[in-house]
């Protein structure tokens, strides 16, 4: 069966969250990458327990707050100018081009609140024929009705859509929920144990769309 639609997770498949430690290190010299990896596991982390808790804020505020606690755990003064490089993370350099080539639907599905994502996909110069945010579900991935409302935005059944993620939890998420998955693996991470299989797993983009 055909695909008539492409969604993409933002951070970590298309945008580097890691972009961040650069400037993490200019604050917080010889710290910056630990910082940059505390953070975003406390990210996530976070987007999760306030899913299982049903406590949802944006994740905007569930980014900030990541910030304090890496911050406080690692003895470092809190620097909230951080918080801007999350409106401007570099993308994985194959992205661009290779979303160029793709002629069919395409669009973002994020745990990303629309306070970051508008910013950040702007700055990076994607279109996309939607940009779709859990923030008007209150809850994050990877929650079936997450996956649920790239079907309903788009207008395409769910076997004809197509998901990619880097993150493994994600791409086992949308396939519990019936998409078609690609994974990106780009560190050689072994497969999570969530009783599901990607559909192809591939080192980058273009891999895919080609």
């Amino acid at each position: 069966m055909s695909v008539q639609a492409m969604v993409f997770d933002a951070y970590g498949t298309l945008y580097d969250v890691y972009s961040v430690g650069q400037r993490c290190e200019s604050c917080y010299p010889g710290k910056g990458a630990q910082l940059a990896q505390l953070w975003r596991a406390k990210q996530l982390e976070y987007t999760w327990q306030r899913s299982l808790m049903q406590r949802y804020a944006p994740f905007s505020q569930v980014t900030r707050e990541a910030l304090e606690y890496s911050c406080a755990a690692l003895g470092l003064p809190l620097e909230e100018s951080l918080m801007a490089e999350y409106l401007k993370l570099a993308l994985f350099p194959e992205v661009k081009a290779a979303l160029e080539r793709l002629s069919m639907k395409k669009a973002i599905l994020s745990n990303g609140s629309a306070d970051m994502l508008g910013p950040l996909v702007r700055n990076s110069g994607l279109a996309f024929d939607a940009v779709l945010s859990v923030d008007e579900l209150r809850v994050y991935k990877p929650a079936p009705q997450v996956y649920e409302l790239a079907v309903r935005r788009l207008g395409v059944a769910k076997e004809r859509i197509g998901f990619v993620s880097s993150n493994c939890w994600d791409a086992l998420g949308a396939k519990s929920y019936g998409l078609r998955v690609y994974w990106i693996n780009r560190s050689n991470a072994p497969l999570d144990r969530l009783g599901f299989q990607p559909d192809a797993v591939v080192k980058s983009l273009d891999e895919i769309l080609r």
